[in-house]
């Protein structure tokens, strides 16, 4: 009896170690990508609204050049050159901050895809 609880135990602790160790490992995240001021960047999905960089502060996410260019697709400018578009990143995430610690990827969708998921917020 004793040995079982024991194995069971160890077990447990073991599932529980290996969850942990997958916790925050990269996923992907699709939403609203909007640049809305200079050194501002966020990603807004069905989970809330997730903090890539901001202006002036030192924890930038790392990988944030493999976003490029957002103007350069479809893109809506809320001011000057400033604006959000649509798309989906592989990302490292902090969701107990709710910031982006990683950018791994990033494919740019038409605004459409987001304006017709019914789980976004609309876009900022």
């Amino acid at each position: 009896m004793m040995k079982t609880f024991l194995l069971s135990s160890v077990l447990a602790a073991a599932c529980l170690m290996s969850a942990n160790a997958n916790a925050g490992g990269p996923l992907t995240r699709c939403g609203w990508v909007s640049n809305p001021t200079p050194g501002n960047w966020y990603l807004s999905d069905s989970d809330g609204d997730w903090t890539l960089a901001t202006q002036g502060g030192d924890d930038e996410a790392m990988g944030m050049d493999v976003i490029g260019d957002i103007s350069a697709g479809d893109y809506e400018a809320t001011n000057g050159n400033y604006g959000y578009a649509c798309g989906c990143m592989k990302v490292r995430d902090d969701p107990s901050r709710m910031r982006i610690l990683e950018v791994f990827s990033f494919k740019q969708s038409r605004l459409a895809k987001c304006t017709n998921e019914p789980n976004l917020p609309s876009p900022q």
